[in-house]
């Protein structure tokens, strides 16, 4: 069991170089910022969000996740800014995501409206080798530890929506970043960790079944280079605008079920458990993920009817 165990931690590892490196999340439709910073300010209000995503619980090494972000708004509603701090540890590595994003909107028609958006970002990078288990203890590609690997990125987005109908599409990174093995050759291409361009697509629509269910299907799609194409089917339910209940499959990986509660006018709280449906569920018992969201109303503000996306 410790050399499967071994083994698996070093497949995470890997993943710097080799998989999909943005975040994971289930519950992306309630954290578009994340992904799109063409989103920002489009909440209509000032909009504060907390989320922890603890992934293959059991699993020694697996991502645990942390992301705090805040967006509002600006200049008369077709402008919006936005903060997001992200925190993603798996295995050895620990990085910190520190982005600022800005959308400008245009009203194409009477019902929709396309947002651009950019993003400027930090990532701190940490890496501590000594975690590992080595199956050959003399390869000095690991000999130093990553420490606070300073490293600047942009990224764009753009959003397409009306009241009840989105698509999406963004590349949050831009700049590929290389940390390289300082033992190889001049000219030499080997590396530790690269930092590859992440393609996202997203799209949703909102059905109105009755007077007090809302139905709401949506996609999400990653793109990375070297890995795999990754596609998110979510249906979540909204009813009485007050409860969401929702199930997701994420292709080929796992099946997942969502919860929600609107406790307040700007009160939300969430909760998704993903299941995998790979040989990694021998592993580990699923990942967990919860979020609250808190928006601030002005005194003229009235809610209607709450916002599904």
């Amino acid at each position: 069991m410790k050399n499967k165990i071994a083994t698996l931690i070093t497949l995470l590892v890997t993943s710097l170089s080799f998989a999909q490196q943005d975040a994971q999340f289930t519950q992306y439709m309630y954290n578009t910022m994340a992904i799109n910073p063409a989103y920002a300010g489009l909440r209509e209000k000032m909009s504060i969000f907390a989320l922890h995503r603890t992934q293959w619980v059991g699993l020694e090494g697996a991502p645990v996740t942390n992301n705090v972000s805040i967006h509002s708004p600006i200049n008369g509603g077709n402008m919006g800014l936005g903060l997001s701090i992200l925190n993603d540890k798996i295995g050895p590595s620990d990085e910190t995501d520190i982005g600022v994003n800005f959308s400008y909107n245009i009203k194409t028609t009477e019902n929709y409206t396309l947002s651009f958006g950019i993003k400027g970002s930090v990532n701190l990078l940490n890496i501590d080798f000594t975690k590992l288990t080595y199956l050959s203890p003399a390869d000095q590609s690991f000999e130093n530890n990553i420490d606070n690997k300073f490293s600047p990125n942009v990224g764009a987005g753009v959003y397409y929506y009306s009241d009840n109908t989105y698509i999406g599409f963004s590349v949050p990174n831009i700049l590929e970043t290389k940390h390289f093995d300082k033992y190889a050759n001049d000219g030499a291409t080997s590396y530790i960790a690269k930092e590859r361009l992440h393609y996202f697509l997203t799209a949703g629509h909102v059905f109105d079944l009755t007077g007090d269910i809302k139905f709401k299907p949506s996609l999400l799609t990653k793109l990375t280079q070297g890995a795999p194409l990754q596609v998110d089917l979510s249906a979540n339910f909204l009813i009485n605008d007050k409860f969401v209940i929702g199930g997701a499959y994420r292709w080929s990986a796992a099946v997942s079920g969502m919860v929600g509660f609107q406790v307040s006018d700007s009160w939300f709280i969430g909760y998704g458990y993903d299941l995998e449906t790979t040989r990694l569920a021998h592993y580990n018992s699923g990942s967990h993920e919860i979020f609250l969201r808190y928006e601030l109303f002005n005194k003229y503000d009235r809610i209607v009817s709450p916002r599904f996306f």
